[in-house]
């Protein structure tokens, strides 16, 4: 089965698509996650904080598609790994990518490709569709970073889910509402053809 170029919002708005502008994209892409990354609300007890990464990352691949935003990510990574303070609250470097919340940067780079090969198949155009695409990902971030901030902490897992889930569950609904909304709400404006 072979899918349109035009499947994923960005394909439908940029139909033909040269390197410039798929570099300008990741940079785009890259500056549009490290300013969701800046909504950060620090959590006691926890090392991990609230943030818009993950609404970011779920937008991000499902507009973006598999390929694109996969690269994306890996790019926000990259650029936060060489010390631009592109992470929550202006952080950078390795520590941030291998500590307690590094599950969760690894969850929503696979996040973004999951998301965006759903796109690709068009379950970001319908409501019944992309709820489940995003309750998908965020499963894959939270798993992620949970086995991760386990592995971390070297804590019981009652209190790793204390620290890294339970006080999540009402924002990343929120998230998800909103990228649940958003996609279908700009498909809208898409001109079809």
């Amino acid at each position: 089965m072979s899918i349109s170029s035009t499947a994923t919002l960005r394909g439908a708005l940029i139909a033909r698509s040269t390197v410039a502008t798929q570099v300008a994209l990741v940079i785009g892409g890259t500056a549009f996650l490290a300013l969701m990354a800046q909504i950060s609300i620090p959590v006691p007890g926890s090392p991990v904080p609230v943030t818009g990464q993950t609404l970011g990352a779920l937008l991000l691949g499902s507009a973006y598609g598999a390929s694109l935003g996969f690269t994306t990510f890996a790019s926000y990574l990259i650029v936060g790994f060489i010390g631009a303070p592109v992470f929550a609250s202006g952080a950078h470097g390795l520590s941030r990518i291998t500590g307690a919340t590094g599950g969760y940067l690894v969850g929503m780079l696979l996040a973004s490709l999951l998301t965006g090969f759903l796109a690709g198949r068009k379950w970001d155009q319908k409501i019944a569709t992309v709820v489940p695409t995003m309750i998908l990902g965020d499963l894959v971030i939270f798993s992620a970073g949970l086995f991760w901030l386990h592995h971390s902490i070297h804590a019981s897992w009652a209190i790793t889910f204390k620290a890294g889930l339970t006080p999540f569950i009402l924002g990343e609904v929120i998230k998800i509402a909103i990228a649940s909304t958003a996609m279908p709400t700009l498909w809208r404006f898409v001109p079809k053809r």
